[in-house]
């Protein structure tokens, strides 16, 4: 909507109706050495066509030839219907459906999400979606902390192998509330977790157990030995999950005998563009026997007195729809818009496409990581079955080399010196469907012209 400024007049009115002096008097708490004082540094204004301008050489900027960036962030191809019809005005305007009976478009299109995202995972119920994957993660800790009446803890084993931006945004969420993470260390040759170490926590009470897949560096660990190891031991599972990956790898409702209990992650790859640090879309999936801890909403689908179909906020256990004390969380606003671009993203691929998709992401994968290792001094870090992300090793500094790739108007990969200075010869890779045999060769070229021009400097 247009920017109203207030008059002088306005401004007067208001503030006799209040009882105060001035504007500048409502923040006398604010003590003066703490305000900014008169804003010296903003520049004058642009015309529009100035404006336009600068705005187009910064967006220049960020264009750049091939990406192999992964690292929770996929570039996907997101077909032209889904934004074109996610933009219509009833959607793109429209915000999280208070008023149930006044929404009936939306809610059928939440609903939809939910039962597409239960069919991928294998799971009861979904929610209406959180803010993004390690949001997710974090509400799905507090969950099971609160369902598993087995456990007189609020501690949980965690795999030292998931997302480290999750870890960080989960310790910073729920540390308030005495809640501890035991890290599980990652075995130096495979990257997955360490079995051997969980038989030295057996007699300990840990609340739940939190499993990446894929993980943090692409592998796939043994899901079905984990859950059902945790579920022996009286712990929840909860999966951290690529949704994406579900298109070729077993669903998490499925893993060992009872499968995880709560499954989240970040749903961007479902037709939501990457740019510049977001959006995301964090999805929520849980067994049924637990859906009364599920944070947010839940769409349902009825019948009215009229026997006509209708759907309506069957569950909504936040601080907003009930008293704060039995709120399941005051974060947890669904991301409407996002949701609606991935759920006409998923009807317009269905089944097949999405297994497609991540057959074409695995494929292309494969074919990378057999021209990188021809390069001399380039191999393989861990070993192991991957997705669509792995760890390649260089025989020098990954970020010498990446930086010689930019160079090249390439990003080759994610520096891991990042996550760990023992890796600070390594990158990881992603591949998605976006790239073609090409695109693999350009990147193999520059990666191996400068991995020599690196050797011949030496």
């Amino acid at each position: 909507m247009p920017f109203v400024p207030h008059t002088k007049t306005d401004e007067r009115v208001m503030l006799d109706a209040i009882g105060v002096g001035s504007i500048e008097a409502l923040f006398d708490e604010i003590p003066a050495e703490l305000r900014n004082g008169q804003l010296v540094e903003t520049p004058t204004g642009l015309s529009e066509m100035s404006m336009l301008r600068v705005m187009s050489e910064r967006a220049n900027q960020d264009v750049i030839g091939l990406s192999f960036l992964g690292a929770g962030a996929y570039e996907h191809h997101i077909p032209s219907a889904v934004w074109d019809l996610a933009s219509r005005g009833e959607f793109l305007t429209a915000y999280t459906p208070y008023q149930a009976e006044a929404s009936q478009g939306t809610l059928q299109l939440i609903y939809e999400f939910q039962t597409m995202m239960c069919r991928l995972t294998a799971m009861d119920v979904s929610n209406a979606s959180v803010y993004d994957g390690a949001t997710a993660m974090a509400e799905a800790i507090l969950m099971a902390v609160r369902a598993n009446k087995k456990s007189k803890s609020k501690r949980l084993l965690c795999a030292g192998n998931i997302h480290p931006h999750y870890l960080e945004a989960c310790r910073s969420i729920v540390s308030n509330q005495n809640i501890e993470f035991e890290v599980i260390p990652y075995r130096d040759d495979t990257g997955t977790l360490d079995l051997e170490y969980l038989d030295t926590r057996l007699s300990e009470d840990f609340a739940a157990m939190v499993i990446a897949y894929p993980n943090f560096f692409g592998g796939l660990e043994e899901v079905d030995h984990l859950t059902d190891w945790a579920h022996e031991n009286s712990m929840l599972v909860v999966g951290v999950v690529n949704p994406m990956a579900l298109g070729i790898l077993g669903p998490p409702g499925e893993w060992g005998e009872q499968g995880a209990d709560i499954v989240v992650g970040e749903a961007q790859p479902f037709g939501i563009p990457i740019a510049s640090g977001g959006p995301y879309l964090g999805y929520m999936c849980c067994k049924k026997t637990i859906v009364r801890q599920m944070p947010g909403r839940i769409i349902g689908r009825t019948i009215d007195l009229d026997g006509r179909e209708g759907f309506a906020l069957t569950l909504q256990a936040r601080e907003q729809h009930i008293r704060r004390a039995k709120a399941t969380s005051n974060i947890c606003t669904n991301q409407g818009l996002l949701v609606t671009a991935a759920t006409i993203y998923l009807s317009l691929l269905g089944d097949n496409g999405i297994h497609a998709v991540a057959s074409r992401c695995h494929t292309n994968m494969m074919l990378l990581l057999d021209k990188l290792t021809q390069i001399p001094g380039v191999r393989l870090r861990f070993d192991g079955p991957v997705f669509h992300e792995a760890v390649v090793q260089l025989p020098t500094s990954a970020k010498t080399i990446l930086q010689k790739v930019a160079a090249e108007n390439i990003l080759g990969g994610y520096d891991l010196v990042e996550v760990d200075e023992g890796l600070s010869d390594c990158m990881l890779c992603c591949v998605t469907e976006t790239k073609n045999d090409e695109d693999l060769s350009v990147l193999t070229s520059a990666l191996a012209k400068a991995i020599g021009g690196h050797s011949a400097d030496l």
